[in-house]
């Protein structure tokens, strides 16, 4: 079944594929560092977001080296609204990485790639394959699905995940196993989706026994996901008489790291009670004004609420202080965005 899978999946890809900026044509290697700036990128984020940030990137540091030379902040300040920052902190550290240890050629082997800082076993694959053309299949979601449905397996999400890695590996083409790879991706986004499958234009429905027994709409099979718990905050929006707001840098480390934000408590899973925490805000030098409307914004793994206090302030505070005219200039994530633009608001 191994060339019976491959030649019509090659020949769709040939004649289907999706256009994407860092994407080659059929047949020719990709630019490493492109490959490399666009897997990073699409760790747990969609192609259509990712497009216009890659142009951005590639347009303002052209190779490896130029990343690498980059300062930090200015990296954050770019990658604005991708989310997941430590990822662009991880490919800063990756670009020097390749440049301080393998002359800025970016390593082709799978044993040095997941090496590099923030590169897992998947984005290794993912460049091994469609850079290096390395007999290898990054096993992602649009992956999954195709093989499972391909072979109606039926056991449930995460688990199944595990076999797919096993499976696949009996099917990767000695020749363009990136192309095969980018391939299944393709089908996995455009024909094999999670709902509503068009099977009726799947290059492989004849070998699809997902389709022969109408199971295609209920694999791969799931487990029911637990309800994300909720987090609450409270932010300071402190402005001086020259209209400037208290801003500071998030630590080094965790959720946001490095980022800017404006002030605020930690996050908690209770709300959090206001008359105790004005008993701590201190640095305000009039009457605290609590907005009516909160900022909601969800991660990964919860969803958080925050209610921002205004107040004034008397010069004590520590933190830096910024014109709203000059917040573009520094690298907010977008939760603070949101903080941002319902302190503003009129």
């Amino acid at each position: 079944m191994r060339n019976m899978l491959q030649d019509p999946i090659l020949s769709w890809y040939d004649e289907n594929r999706r256009h994407l900026p860092w994407r080659y044509a059929p047949g020719i290697t990709a630019d490493p560092y492109h490959v490399l700036l666009s897997e990073v990128m699409l760790q747990q984020t969609t192609v259509v977001t990712v497009k216009d940030y890659f142009l951005r990137f590639i347009d303002r540091w052209p190779t490896l080296a130029d990343l690498a030379q980059a300062p930090l902040d200015d990296v954050y300040h770019c990658w604005q609204g991708l989310g997941y920052y430590s990822r662009a902190k991880n490919l800063h550290n990756c670009a020097n990485h390749v440049v301080s240890h393998f002359n800025g050629e970016i390593p082709s082997s799978l044993e040095d790639l997941i090496t590099l800082p923030g590169i897992g076993p998947y984005t290794a694959a993912a460049i091994g394959a469609i850079a290096f053309d390395r007999p290898t299949v990054p096993v992602d979601g649009n992956i999954i699905r195709v093989f499972s449905r391909i072979f109606a397996m039926t056991t449930p999400l995460p688990a199944l995940k595990n076999e797919i890695f096993d499976l696949v590996k009996d099917h990767v083409p000695t020749h363009r196993s990136g192309d095969f790879a980018q391939a299944l991706m393709d089908i996995g986004a455009t024909v094999c989706k999670p709902r509503s499958p068009l099977c009726e234009s799947c290059p492989v429905k004849h070998l699809c026994q997902s389709y022969a027994k109408g199971l295609a709409d209920s694999i791969p099979m799931k487990i029911a996901k637990p309800l994300k718990p909720r987090r609450f905050g409270v932010v300071f929006w402190v402005e001086n008489a020259r209209g400037e707001i208290a801003i500071q840098r998030r630590p080094a480390t965790g959720l946001l790291a490095n980022m800017m934000e404006i002030p605020g408590t930690s996050w908690t899973d209770t709300p959090p009670d206001i008359n105790e925490i004005l008993k701590d805000a201190s640095f305000s030098n009039g009457p605290w004004i609590l907005l009516k409307k909160t900022v909601k914004h969800t991660f990964t793994h919860f969803h958080l609420e925050l209610q921002i206090l205004k107040g004034s302030d008397h010069e004590s505070t520590g933190q830096l202080m910024c014109s709203p005219t000059d917040f573009s200039s520094h690298a907010f994530p977008t939760l603070m965005k949101k903080v941002i633009q319902l302190a503003m608001m009129k």
